[in-house]
């Protein structure tokens, strides 16, 4: 739409100091995608947000962070299997 702003958002830049042999083979921006990752799978883990705000701090879809967390081994559903059946139970059986 025409005059239309964006919402405005707030930002926050934390500086984290490195030894160099730690980042001597990787780019900046890779460092930081890498850092941004691991914060939302933590925070997502800890279930302090979404998996939808989750994905949007990493910077990649909910489908991509999906698979990031299964890389992880960090469960997406939450939900007990005895949960599942009663979910189940509740259809008609064709």
């Amino acid at each position: 739409m025409p005059g239309s702003q964006q919402p405005f958002r707030s930002i926050m830049q934390i500086a984290i100091d490195l030894p160099n042999d730690f980042v001597a083979f990787q780019a900046v921006p890779e460092i930081q995608q890498d850092v941004c990752i691991s914060y939302a799978l933590w925070l997502y883990q800890q279930k302090r947000v979404t998996l939808v705000k989750a994905a949007e701090l990493a910077g990649c879809n909910v489908y991509d962070f999906m698979s990031i967390c299964k890389k992880n081994q960090i469960p997406v559903i939450d939900i007990t299997r005895d949960e599942l059946l009663e979910e189940l139970s509740g259809f008609s059986q064709v």
